[in-house]
């Protein structure tokens, strides 16, 4: 684990992510770390003003403690009367150090809390509006790790700059105070102070990379541990546990060189810390017992010496805030990665009212991690058409159906609805008139009715029972505990049984354009055939566009478009392409497969 700086007040327990932060708009991403940090400084300028106020009224009372205190001492050594006001004075000053800290405490921790908020809040947003591929260049482990212990750490950095002034201001106003008091003792320490300055800058510099290199290791085991998770069924039926194990675990070791790097660095700071400020204190003491034997000095004066040696050489508050603001920026760096990649740019125009839903895709060629999946594909699927798109695996069918409803956009080319372009289509009215359903839909919004009902705006009751008797899944949603009000955690569901609760829910949304992507692939024959026919009969008329790998389900479909290759190769009836035999060969039908 990395180490934490003893300097460093404790995270308190984050906001909820809705924490009011102020309506300004975040633009100091665009920046990198260190404007995605300033932005976050911005929104937090009263309590940053706050803590460094206090930061400094506490360092105030540590300067003025030690004269006080001095003071004091010769008024009860030289037996003369007015130390009461002194004692007093003594009195006050430890409760506004006290007060100052515990407050200073109480704002780092608020602060740290909503600046992780904020951050959490700005990345989960930017996320989903760049859209599932352009996203996913970052695997989901990774993405937990950016936006959960990365965020964290970086929210630290404001309340850390705040009161770093503070940290700076204690050494210096010591070495300042000790300078009033005695030249020569002040000269001792300065002798000191290069080494000082050494240390620090050491520090910087090893801390700076091994910080950096240890939280993508983490990000990195974070990735391979989801990716176990996510196929625990599969990694228990292969028996293969002890390898996945290995596998998740093997950037353990990299880990572990960064963080005993981390340590070592942080180690050697204190070490070096712990030599040279003893050295410095008992050279000053030194020197002061010297003069205070030759009168220069009093007992007083010695004391309030002694304590300002020490105060000077503080070195541990600053390399603790150095540490606090390194760890901070490098975690901001990759939270700032995160926030680079470019969101899909959101047109204007609404799509004209009451239209049929016709598709058109025009020249679109589009790629997947560099090798292109479609190329030049020109299709045009009149409205109210049911237009099936079949082909091998591989010939871009998925992706075809991603950007006809602007899932994703195309390299190049164009695809309209109902003559508007989608990149120009206002987004809001898009989704209300695009519906999907997924081959493994993700169910949302706590119960079976919730999930049903989620999406861009909200059907009533009847309407979403009526989706679910459309996709034959009302039969067994009335079986449940608490029928449509069963919590989703307590819905135990078959793969077919969430295939036809995501049916419902795009049945419950559907606009002019509905596309199902395999969306039926788990569903027996029968069901299929009985969803078919509710699709047509009562679901809301408009385009429908399926993604077909049974011939059953293109042979119900109006029109089929045949992909190969990533290029439409015929548009047609089933009836007719099926007399060719590379199209049969699509499906690898058997003797009772229906045409």
């Amino acid at each position: 684990m990395a180490p934490t700086s003893p300097a460093a007040p404790p995270t308190a327990p984050e906001a909820p992510s809705g924490t009011p932060l102020g309506d300004r708009a975040a633009d100091g991403h665009r920046a990198g770390p260190t404007g995605l940090l300033l932005t976050a400084a911005r929104l937090n300028a009263g309590r940053a003003a706050a803590l460094a106020l206090l930061s400094t009224v506490s360092a105030a009372a540590t300067i003025a403690l030690p004269a006080a205190l001095g003071h004091t001492l010769d008024l009860v050594l030289d037996g003369g009367r007015g130390h009461g006001g002194w004692l007093a004075l003594c009195a006050a000053l430890i409760a506004a150090e006290v007060l100052a800290d515990a407050l200073v405490a109480l704002l780092t921790g608020t602060t740290n809390a909503r600046c992780a908020a904020w951050l959490r809040g700005l990345g989960l947003a930017h996320l989903l509006s760049v859209g599932p591929y352009r996203a996913a260049r970052f695997t989901p482990g990774d993405l937990v790790t950016r936006l959960t212990g990365n965020a964290t750490e970086a929210a630290t950095a404001p309340a850390t700059a705040a009161t770093g002034l503070a940290s700076l201001l204690t050494p210096v106003g010591g070495l300042v105070a000790l300078a009033f008091l005695d030249l020569w003792l002040a000269a001792v320490f300065l002798a000191g102070v290069p080494l000082l300055a050494l240390m620090l800058r050491a520090f910087a510099r090893g801390t700076s990379d091994s910080v950096e290199r240890y939280q993508r290791v983490q990000g990195d085991i974070a990735a391979r541990l989801v990716e176990a998770l996510s196929g625990a069924r599969t990694v228990a039926a292969a028996g293969t546990e002890a390898r996945e194990r290995a596998r998740v675990l093997a950037p353990l070791p990299e880990l572990g060189v960064q963080g005993r790097r981390m340590w070592q660095v942080y180690g050697r700071a204190v070490v070096q810390g712990g030599i040279l400020v003893p050295l410095l204190q008992t050279a000053v003491l030194a020197a002061g017992g010297i003069r205070l034997a030759a009168g220069a000095v009093t007992v007083g004066e010695l004391l309030a010496a002694s304590r300002y040696a020490a105060i000077a050489a503080g070195a541990g508050a600053v390399v603790g805030q150095l540490s606090s603001l390194l760890r901070s920026r490098a975690a901001a760096r990759r939270t700032a990665e995160l926030l680079a990649v470019p969101p899909v740019p959101a047109g204007t125009r609404p799509l004209p009212p009451d239209g049929p839903g016709r598709l058109e895709l025009r020249a679109v060629t589009a790629s997947r991690g560099g090798a292109p999946v479609l190329s030049g594909v020109d299709l045009v699927v009149p409205g109210g058409t049911t237009l099936a798109v079949v082909g091998r695996s591989g010939a871009g069918k998925s992706v075809l159906a991603a950007l006809a409803g602007r899932l994703a956009d195309p390299d190049s080319g164009q695809v309209l609805l109902d003559g508007v372009p989608l990149t120009e289509a206002e987004p809001q009215a898009l989704r209300r008139e695009v519906g999907y359903a997924f081959e493994r839909p993700e169910l949302f919004g706590g119960t079976v009715g919730g999930a049903i009902a989620f999406g861009p705006y909200q059907p009533p009751e009847p309407d979403v029972v009526a989706a679910a008797r459309a996709a034959s899944a009302d039969t067994f949603v009335q079986r449940l505990p608490d029928g449509y009000r069963t919590a989703l955690a307590d819905a135990p569901l078959s793969g077919g049984e969430l295939q036809r609760l995501g049916l419902a829910r795009a049945f419950a949304h559907a606009g002019r354009l509905l596309v199902l992507d395999d969306a039926t692939s788990s569903l027996d024959s029968v069901t299929e055939r009985e969803v078919s026919g509710a699709l047509t009969r009562d679901v809301r008329s408009g385009t429908r566009l399926l993604i077909a790998h049974r011939a059953s389900s293109a042979a119900r479909a109006d029109l089929v478009a045949w992909l190969e290759d990533g290029r439409v190769r015929a548009v047609g009836p089933h009836a007719v392409l099926w007399e060719h035999p590379d199209y049969r060969a699509v499906f690898a039908t058997g003797p009772g497969e229906p045409r």
